[in-house]
């Protein structure tokens, strides 16, 4: 049996599991080093992730041609030029489990988890790339899930 069978069973709320969970399972910290760069900054996120539960995994996104000299598009949200001009996914996209209270007492689910990464020092100027990546992540939590553009630690 797991445990959130058992609290639904004994009638102790998910918000008192999750709780005791949190309380029971200390996660490990990333390391503080300092992020010079966009690289670096996807390697802390994702070790921050980890910490925390949440897996993140690069989001490479292109095009390439194949030995019989036909593009192929790959990367979430790039199924054409146009599409890809329009919305940009983000470098590290994911999932982290979500206990449901309520009405689906005891019910996990995934949550996706989308992070843009920047170069630190980074600021919003509206480029038509940046206005791309910003409707990605508008529209990722438009839809329930957790989308940000970070440029420093502590972005989950």
């Amino acid at each position: 049996m797991i445990l959130t069978a058992w609290a639904a069973r004994w009638g102790i709320p998910a918000q008192a599991v999750a709780e005791l969970v949190n309380m029971s399972t200390p996660l490990p910290q990333p390391p503080t080093r300092p992020v010079t760069s966009e690289s670096a900054l996807q390697s802390l996120v994702r070790l921050e992730a980890a910490a925390k539960g949440v897996w993140l995994t690069r989001n490479n996104v292109g095009a390439l041609l194949d030995a019989t000299g036909r593009s192929v598009r790959y990367g979430l949200a790039n199924e054409s030029p146009k599409e890809n001009a329009e919305i940009k996914s983000a470098d590290l996209i994911g999932v982290r489990k979500v206990l449901i209270t309520d009405r689906h007492v005891g019910t996990v689910l995934g949550q996706i988890v989308s992070r843009e990464c920047k170069p630190p020092g980074w600021r919003y100027t509206g480029t038509k790339r940046e206005q791309a990546q910003l409707r990605w992540a508008t529209f990722i939590n438009s839809m329930g899930g957790d989308a940000a553009i970070v440029s420093g630690e502590g972005s989950l």
